[in-house]
């Protein structure tokens, strides 16, 4: 017997729904599977224009999904319990699709998944390019500013589309970042009878919105004199709008270092300042979390531009004065707190919010705040050190040293509670 064969004489689990992808050429692009399990279903839950893919064959009943979707899901799933549902999906359901709504709503076990060639696979089956060197950016959904993050020079990126409008969207994005000369190519209708690719440069793009069903592939290519915005933290100080509120590059790099950011942690970053802290720390990777508390609303506000900016408009900015201003926010991994130390009870909050081996990190520059921080050592352990940083500067018709202000970090890791034999 070939694996293929055994693997099909697997009996499958009984699903309360099916999850079927479909792609822009419809039922003749479909597999037996996909086929049989729409056949089969009482009801059909799609978008409109995925169910008007289906043959009159497909004799269940059609619902249309309603705007926003996200929030409807379990509603629609329980007002047709006792049915033999299908759900219809764009490509691979499980690659940026319902799949991962209903697997939380239902659990995967609830679930039988057909998957078809995602947008992606068709996208760099056109181009030529290598998927797992491919980055993807979605913009259903999401706002656009989120593309910034990923622009490297040089790389290449496919970008999944909201809409007919999100081309010109993302071209005006690119221009304004410094990347206008970047080649984009809108693949329009992959796999479809209408399948198209309109080709051109973000600087000069200026065609009318095309067909809604469309992958943007975008070759990056920085302007000559675009400010150069790395992977790492450590960005230069001038890609951030500032009044002097700044963790500078070297000690945020070092801040950040310690921090130690890990996909989907949640970072509370406390006397925002520009918000340098947390802007660095989402980039370092798209499911990272983070929440600025600044108390002057006009600072707030600066921290949201550069979030914008810098590609991660996902930041939540608090304005409020903390410890206050800290009642009610998710339980974080890691906490940064940048100013405001000598607050009433703000080290005690943070220490307190913070679960097993979550981290606290602090940096000062005040006599104050070090002897608080010196005491907390004493107390907590962990790591007391000064980073001081000089830049070469003119003095006169040579060269010399200008010191920084040194900055006093402690950083310390929540110790997990010891548990004894016989301890329940």
């Amino acid at each position: 017997m070939s694996p293929a064969s055994s693997l099909s004489a697997v009996p499958q689990p009984e699903a309360a729904v099916s999850v079927v992808g479909i792609g822009a050429d419809g039922w003749a692009g479909l597999t037996e599977p996909a086929r049989s399990a729409l056949l089969d279903a009482g009801v059909l839950i799609g978008g409109e224009r995925q169910l008007r893919l289906l043959p009159p064959e497909c004799a269940g009943r059609r619902v249309a999904w309603p705007s926003p979707l996200r929030p409807a899901v379990r509603g629609l799933l329980a007002a047709h319990a006792g049915n033999r549902i299908a759900v219809l999906a764009s490509g691979d359901p499980m690659f940026y699709g319902i799949g991962r709504a209903l697997t939380e709503e239902l659990g995967a076990g609830a679930l039988h998944v057909v998957p078809h060639p995602s947008s992606v696979s068709y996208a760099c089956a056109r181009l030529g390019w290598p998927l797992e060197d491919t980055g993807t950016v979605t913009l259903v959904g999401r706002p656009t500013a989120r593309l910034a993050a990923a622009l490297h020079d040089g790389r290449r990126l496919l970008v999944l589309s909201a809409d007919a409008a999100t081309p010109a969207a993302v071209a005006a994005l690119l221009r304004d970042r410094g990347f206008g000369p970047s080649r984009m190519r809108v693949l329009e209708q992959l796999g479809g009878a209408d399948e198209d690719c309109l080709d051109g440069t973000a600087d000069t793009w200026d065609r009318p919105p095309g067909d809604p069903l469309n992958v943007i592939a975008v070759d990056c290519v920085s302007a000559p004199d675009t400010l150069r915005v790395g992977a790492v933290p450590g960005l230069p100080d001038a890609a951030y709008e500032h009044d002097g509120q700044l963790t500078k590059r070297h000690v945020r790099a070092a801040t950040l270092g310690v921090l130690a950011p890990a996909p989907g942690e949640l970072l509370w970053d406390i006397g925002g300042g520009s918000g340098s802290i947390a802007v660095e720390w989402l980039r370092t990777h798209p499911s990272c979390r983070a929440i600025t508390v600044e108390r002057d609303p006009e600072r707030a506000g600066r921290i949201t531009r550069n979030a914008d900016r810098l590609g991660v408009p996902s930041l939540r900015v608090v304005t409020g004065r903390a410890p206050d201003a800290l009642a009610g926010l998710p339980r974080p991994d890691a906490v940064f707190i940048g100013g405001g130390l000598t607050a009433p009870g703000l080290l005690d909050a943070c220490w307190d919010a913070l679960p097993a081996g979550g981290r606290l990190v602090a940096n000062t520059v005040t006599l104050e705040s070090e002897a608080l921080l010196a005491d907390r050592y004493r107390r907590l352990g962990g790591d007391l050190v000064r980073l001081a940083v000089a830049h070469a500067v003119p003095v006169g018709g040579f060269t010399g040293w200008r010191q920084a202000m040194p900055v006093t970090q402690w950083s310390v890791r929540k110790s997990f509670p010891t548990i004894h034999p016989g301890d329940n």
